[in-house]
C-alpha cells in the first residue's frame, strides 16, 4: 500500500514539472509575437476611412491630405511609409492638387494629352430637323380636257402619257354629229331673211348645244357648218392620262386627257415619328437636290397630311416650291432641312465634349480655380457640331473638348473624380 502511494506521488510531481515547462514556453512566444507586432506596427502606417489632420511635406512644405498607393486609391493614410499592398512607397496627396472640388492637371501634362477646352454659350438657333423629300405635280394646277357633247376621236394628236404638251397645243379633234343641224336652220334662217328675234333664238340654240363662240363666229363669218373641234392643252405641262384612242366615242362629261404644270411642284417631306409633334405649318424648309448641293429651294409648310404610313413610320408634310426655270422633274429626291419660323435661345456645347454613358450624358468642368471635375448635364437637340445642354451648365463656364477620357483615366487613379462608367449610372 505504501508503495502504490509513492508511485502516485512521483506521478503528480512529473504532472507539476510538464505542465510548468509548458506554460513557461507559451509565454516566451506570446511576448515574442507582441513585441514583433509592436515593431510592425510602429514601422507601417494607419488605414484610416477617412483624412486625419492636415499635413505637411517636409521636402517641399505642401499641405499633405493624406498618403495613399496609386494602385489602390481609395485606402487612405494619416502618416508616410511602405505600402501593405505593393513594394513600394506611399504617395502623397496634396491639397492644392485634388479634393472635392476636382483634380489639378499640371499644365504640361494638359498640353501633352492634348486637352482643348470650349465655352458653353448661348445662341439663337433655328428649332429644326432634317428630313427627306420627294417633288411631285401639283395637283391643285391639272387641267382636264373633257368633252361636253357626244361625238367620236377624229384625230389624236397626243400620243402617250407622260408626254410634255406646250400651251395651246392640240390634244384630239372631235366629230360632232348632233352639231350638224341647228347650224344648218340657223343659216337657213339668215338666208330667208327672217327677223332678228328668230336668229337670236336659234344661237341660243346653238350654244345650249355646246357649239364654241369662235365656232358660231366662223358660221356667220363663212357661212358654212362646222362639226368638228379641237381640244387644246390650257397650260404646259406633262400629259399625266390620256383615256382615249383614235376613232373611240366619247360622252358629254368624259375626261380624255389631265395635264399637270410644272412651273409649281408640290414637295412632301417624309417626317419621322418621332418628330411628327415638333412639325407645324408655316415652318420653313429649304430644300437641296440630292444630285447637286448648289440647287436650293424654299418654301414654307402648306399642310400635314393626316395619318401616318405603316411601311416607313413617317408623317406627310406638304408644300409648294417653284420651279419657273424647270430644273425640277417629279419623283426627284431632295434633303430637307424644316426649321421654325422663328429662332430659339439654346445653351450650346460642342458634341465631342459630351460624354454620353447610354443612362447619363457627363462633360469635364474647369473650374474658376483651374481644376477640372465632372458634371452631368440633361441635353437636347443637336445644332450642327454643337449639342444643346438643358439642365447642368451655365453660360460661360469651360469644358474640356478634348482628351476627357485620359483626364478621367488620371483622375481615377488619384482617386478624385469617380469613373464615369461606373457607380450610379
Amino acid at each position: 500500500m505504501k508503495q502504490k502511494l509513492i508511485v502516485r506521488a512521483v506521478a503528480a510531481v512529473f504532472a507539476a514539472g510538464v505542465l510548468l515547462g509548458a506554460g513557461y514556453v507559451a509565454g516566451t512566444h506570446r511576448a515574442a509575437t507582441d513585441t514583433a507586432m509592436a515593431s510592425a506596427a510602429a514601422a507601417t502606417p494607419s488605414a484610416t476611412a477617412t483624412t486625419t489632420a492636415d499635413k505637411v511635406d517636409p521636402k517641399t512644405g505642401r499641405k499633405v491630405l493624406y498618403w495613399h498607393d496609386p494602385m489602390v486609391p481609395n485606402q487612405h493614410f494619416d502618416k508616410p511609409g511602405k505600402s501593405p499592398f505593393m513594394d513600394m512607397a506611399l504617395q502623397p496627396v496634396f491639397a492644392d492638387e485634388g479634393g472635392s472640388g476636382g483634380i489639378k492637371v499640371d499644365a504640361t501634362l494638359q498640353q501633352n494629352l492634348g486637352i482643348r477646352y470650349a465655352t458653353v454659350v448661348r445662341q439663337d438657333t433655328a428649332e429644326g430637323f432634317d428630313a427627306i423629300g420627294t417633288t411631285q405635280f401639283d395637283e391643285s394646277m391639272a387641267d382636264v380636257v373633257q368633252s361636253r357633247v357626244t361625238g367620236y376621236i377624229d384625230h389624236l394628236y397626243a400620243s402617250a402619257p407622260m408626254q410634255r404638251v406646250a400651251k395651246g397645243a392640240p390634244i384630239a379633234s372631235l366629230f360632232v354629229p348632233d352639231w350638224l343641224a341647228p347650224q344648218e336652220e340657223y343659216l337657213a334662217l339668215r338666208r330667208g331673211g327672217m327677223d332678228a328675234g328668230l336668229l337670236a333664238a336659234a344661237r341660243a340654240r346653238m350654244q345650249a348645244l355646246s357649239i364654241p363662240d369662235g365656232l358660231i363666229a366662223s358660221l356667220d363669218r363663212t357661212g358654212k357648218a362646222q362639226t368638228h373641234v379641237t381640244l387644246s392643252a390650257q397650260q404646259a405641262g406633262v400629259l399625266t392620262e390620256l383615256n382615249v384612242r383614235d376613232g373611240a366615242m366619247v360622252s358629254p362629261g368624259q375626261t380624255l386627257a389631265r395635264i399637270a404644270g410644272l412651273s409649281k411642284l408640290w414637295l412632301i417631306v417624309e417626317i419621322p415619328e418621332a418628330l411628327a409633334l415638333q412639325v407645324r405649318p408655316g415652318m420653313t424648309v429649304d430644300a437641296t437636290f440630292a444630285g447637286d448641293g448648289a440647287q436650293h429651294f424654299s418654301g414654307h409648310i402648306r399642310e400635314i397630311l393626316p395619318g401616318i404610313s405603316p411601311d416607313s413610320r413617317t408623317l406627310q408634310a406638304r408644300l409648294e416650291i417653284d420651279n419657273a426655270d424647270l430644273k425640277l422633274t417629279p419623283g426627284m429626291l431632295m434633303r430637307v432641312h424644316v426649321s421654325a419660323a422663328k429662332p430659339v435661345s439654346r445653351l450650346l456645347v460642342p458634341s465631342e465634349a459630351v460624354i454620353t454613358t447610354g443612362k447619363r450624358s457627363i462633360v469635364i468642368v474647369r473650374n474658376s480655380d483651374g481644376r477640372l471635375q465632372p458634371v452631368e448635364i440633361s441635353i437636347g437637340r443637336d445644332s450642327g457640331d454643337n449639342t444643346e445642354v438643358t439642365r447642368g451648365l451655365t453660360e460661360g463656364q469651360q469644358v474640356v473638348a478634348s482628351g476627357q477620357f485620359l483626364i478621367d483615366s488620371e483622375a481615377s487613379l488619384k482617386s478624385v473624380l469617380p469613373k464615369l462608367e461606373g457607380g450610379a449610372q
